[in-house]
């Protein structure tokens, strides 16, 4: 599913109030000042779903959002937006904290909150929006990681992370790896939120959830190379396999199994697919990390009790 709004197959005298329409379904409600009402209006607006999160990008003229303490005490929906600065430097401030985000810098928006984000001349930016329950923090700790992401080791992985999403977005919301893409996405989010927000940083419980955040994220990435192995994982992280089984462990993760568990969902989401009902299922099955068919046939239906010849029929049949 997705959304996309361009003023530019639009009369000018409708391009104020069709921004205005399509700020309130892509985001928060707010106010919409563009720099220079009296000119041309030049705004491209997209919002792509992943998972239960969304990618939203926009490039615009001079544009200023205010959100009001009116307009956020009727919104009971709390998201927060990981932004990326593409074009122009944006002016944000909120929770009494001001912040010139330039291009390529990232920054955090509660959009459940007042706020005021503005850029000059010709922007661009692009972020993730992610409900608050899928964080599973305290909400005063994600409020001090806001104003406080660059403390996080992790700020320049999920600043490139964001960017790419936003780049690419028509192409991977559709992809067949969009559900595992999302978690992935969610649990960086997590990670960066955690480790900007806590005041200690360095204790053993926050420095153990951020590195396994990381692997997690790591695995969705590569889950298509069949070498990818704990000792690859471990050496991606810079830590010791001992390490990596003892984080796991303190999870309840077998992250073997936990591997193929993931890959078998991914190629049964593709399998699910119209699109790819004349993928060969081995293709398929290579595309997700199983170098043998059998193999994959085997764990499939110890799995989901079907073949996936079988399950694939019963899903593109209906």
């Amino acid at each position: 599913m997705g959304y996309v709004l361009d003023t530019a197959d639009l009369p000018v005298v409708d391009r104020a109030e069709a921004v205005h329409a399509a700020m309130m379904y892509a985001s928060a409600p707010c106010h919409v000042i563009h720099e220079h009402p009296d000119r041309p209006i030049h705004t491209r607006l997209e919002v792509r779903e992943l998972g239960r999160a969304n990618i939203f990008t926009t490039r615009s003229t001079g544009i200023r959002l205010l959100r009001t303490a009116k307009q956020a005490r009727h919104d009971a929906a709390p998201v927060i937006a990981l932004s990326v600065q593409q074009l122009a430097d944006g002016r944000h401030e909120q929770l009494s904290r001001r912040q010139l985000v330039s291009p390529g810098e990232l920054m955090a928006v509660d959009l459940s909150a007042p706020y005021d984000f503005a850029w000059s001349g010709d922007g661009a930016a692009g972020c993730v929006q992610i409900p608050f329950e899928q964080f599973g923090l305290p909400v005063d700790v994600i409020r001090r990681a806001l104003g406080n992401l660059r403390a996080s080791p992790l700020y320049d992985l999920v600043t490139d992370h964001v960017a790419y999403l936003a780049r690419h977005a028509d192409r991977l919301a559709t992809d067949p790896g969009a559900p595992a893409l999302a978690t992935a996405t969610v649990e960086l989010a997590r990670a960066l939120l955690a480790s900007a927000g806590y005041p200690d940083r360095r204790s053993p419980e926050v420095l153990a959830e951020t590195l396994l955040s990381q692997v997690r994220a790591y695995v969705r990435q590569h889950l298509a190379d069949p070498d990818l192995t704990p000792a690859r994982i471990a050496a991606a992280h810079n830590i010791s396999l001992r390490q990596l089984y003892k984080v796991c462990a303190a999870a309840d993760l077998s992250l073997e199994q936990w591997i193929i568990g993931e890959r078998l969902h991914g190629a049964r989401e593709e399998l699910s697919l119209p699109e790819h009902r004349q993928r060969p299922i081995a293709v398929i099955a290579r595309r997700w990390g199983f170098r043998d068919p059998t193999h994959f046939a085997r764990r499939f239906r110890a799995a989901y009790g079907l073949p996936p010849r079988e399950w694939r029929r019963l899903s593109t049949d209906g």
